[in-house]
């Protein structure tokens, strides 16, 4: 029996890509200046809308995608006698996951014979939307939902976020990052370098002067113990970094693609412009 794939919006993939594949994405919601905007749809708020309105002194927040939504999803799944496979954006970022678990419940008690299974991924961006990859993938190759399922649970803990933020303060303003952490980036220069840890929470791991220290820093991170030959650079603002980033991770001949991909909306709120991400599948656990 095939299954349907659902994911949120803060798994930063290509429309094109969910289309062609038939993943169904829920969106989280953005409140910015006492207007709710939507992330997933043709008329979707994109990074850019979001960014020239933060660069004007606007402070978004984001909500997340609320029961009702799931649990749509999940009976109309159900009624076409279809299993469901979430992946869900890491649970101690966001209330997503949460919601899914609730819409589940509910669901089941009214169709006993349901089968909606919820991973939280304890990743973000294009690393959860990577997992997601995966997930088609094996649907594709005709595993079923709870072989896909071991394959994608296998991944997550191996899954390496690392990022450079130029302004804490998003981070902070919306619980994503201690304020302790933050205060090392007020040091002249310094770059604390973050990283989602085993729990898919955001900590600060090093102390680094200066960008281009930083991202090396992440380079030799990432390539130490390096197993899949995918890698993942994601960035709001500084494409040119990005790109060179992307070149110098194909010069390592284990690296056969990087996928660049701008951060969506929801995850931007949090970081604002001038990030760098390079995400990974590592040999050792986080």
């Amino acid at each position: 029996m095939t299954f349907t794939i659902v994911t949120d919006s803060t798994s930063d993939l290509p429309i094109s890509w969910v289309q062609e594949n038939d993943v169904t994405v829920l969106g989280l919601t953005i409140n910015l200046d006492g207007v709710i905007y939507e992330t997933v749809g043709e008329n979707r708020f994109t990074s850019a809308d979001l960014l020239e309105k933060m660069a004007s002194g606007s402070q978004p927040t984001t909500s997340q995608v609320n029961v009702g939504q799931f649990e749509e999803v999940f009976e109309a799944a159900t009624k076409k006698g279809q299993e469901v496979l979430y992946l869900a954006f890491s649970a101690a970022l966001s209330g997503t996951y949460q919601s899914a678990v609730i819409a589940r419940d509910m669901v089941m008690d009214q169709y006993p014979e349901a089968v909606i299974t919820i991973v939280d991924t304890k990743a973000a961006t294009i690393g959860e939307g990577y997992l997601v990859m995966k997930a088609v993938e094996a649907r594709a190759a005709g595993k079923t939902l709870a072989e896909t399922k071991a394959i994608v649970e296998d991944l997550v803990p191996r899954l390496r976020t690392y990022l450079l933020v130029d302004d804490l303060n998003h981070l902070v303003r919306g619980g994503r990052l201690s304020k302790s952490a933050a205060l090392i980036g007020g040091l002249v220069n310094i770059k604390p370098l973050l990283a989602l840890n085993a729990e898919g929470k955001l900590e600060a791991i090093a102390k680094i002067r200066g960008r281009k220290k930083g991202i090396k820093e992440m380079l030799n991170l990432t390539l130490d113990n390096l197993d899949h030959s995918t890698v993942m650079v994601a960035y709001t603002g500084d494409i040119e970094a990005a790109e060179v980033t992307k070149a110098t991770l194909l010069e390592d001949s284990r690296v056969t693609d990087v996928l660049l991909t701008e951060l969506g909306p929801i995850i931007a709120t949090h970081t604002g412009t001038g990030v760098l991400a390079i995400l990974s599948i590592n040999k050792k656990e986080r």
